[in-house]
């Protein structure tokens, strides 16, 4: 087979597999979804927790000289941006490719359509209390470059007291979720651990769902082997959040500002923190003091 053959055979191949299974390989959290995903959240002390947030750069080998300094940033050389949304058994929830490398995490967030069905008033509900406070909006594990939104919560950049420093060490391990998520993709799909040879950013694109609807079809083959976490799937999973799925709904602009307000609520960021900060050490900070 020719190189050229081999090429659109790769890309007739990427589509099929997009246009298949993206529906359900590249979805949102289901109600179903969300009541293991927040199970598992509340297991680890962090109720409400939907997930760890992080953008990933491919390098583009083949960029036209005349997009060359869109796609430049800090790696010095032409990169597309991945921000994804990875759960502890590295499901990826949210794929969001495409932009370019020159910008850095907060600008992909503004252009992203993470927060999207949240604003619309669709998707799927949480409500859940932490430190016996009422919260009505689930949240992802990020770094510190992150704005302090009340859907974002980051670690503690220079912890004062020991509550802090466990809350910045629990916070700093979970959140490598998704970064372990993406060294599992570069080390399962070499055509994304090498720089990319395309010259159409489409192209591009395609690739990378479809290299992600693959790795979610292996997570969930591997659902409950030796190769997954502690995690039981078998049992049904518990949660003391409340869940519900709402469907399309009509808004009007001044419900869709409170809600945008909501998602970007800077003191609800403060609290929310405070809260997971006093109930992890609630939960596990015996084990924390009693520790050489």
């Amino acid at each position: 087979m020719s190189e050229s053959t081999a090429i659109e055979c790769l890309k007739i191949f990427c589509r099929t597999i997009v246009k298949v299974y993206g529906d359900e390989y590249l979805r949102k959290p289901n109600e179903s979804d969300t009541t293991r995903l927040l199970a598992a959240a509340e297991e680890r002390g962090f109720p409400g927790m939907m997930g760890s947030l992080d953008c990933m750069h491919w390098c583009w080998k083949n960029c036209p000289v005349a997009d060359q300094g869109q796609y430049s940033g800090k790696e010095k050389e032409p990169t597309v941006v991945l921000e994804a949304v990875a759960s502890y058994d590295l499901w990826i929830w949210h794929a969001f490719f495409g932009l370019p490398g020159t910008l850095n995490d907060i600008n992909i967030l503004d252009q992203s359509p993470i927060f999207q069905q949240l604003q619309e008033g669709e998707g799927v509900s949480v409500s859940y209390k932490v430190n016996n406070n009422q919260y009505n909006l689930g949240y992802y594990l990020t770094d510190g470059i992150y704005p302090p939104y009340a859907t974002l919560i980051q670690s503690i950049s220079e912890p004062q007291g020991k509550k802090k420093k466990h809350f910045t060490k629990m916070q700093e391990a979970y959140r490598k979720d998704v970064e372990r998520a993406f060294g599992v993709l570069q080390a399962r799909y070499a055509i994304i651990r090498f720089p990319g040879r395309f010259w159409k950013h489409t192209d591009l694109s395609v690739i990378m769902l479809a290299v992600i609807i693959l790795h979610n079809m292996t997570i969930e083959d591997e659902a409950g082997t030796e190769f997954d976490g502690d995690f039981n799937y078998h049992q049904t999973p518990r949660t003391q959040a409340a869940i519900t799925s709402n469907g399309p709904m009509d808004t009007t602009f001044d419900q869709f500002l409170l809600r945008y307000q909501a998602i970007r609520d800077h003191r609800s960021h403060a609290t929310l923190q405070q809260d997971l900060i006093d109930h992890l050490w609630t939960k596990f900070g015996s084990e924390e003091a009693n520790s050489p």
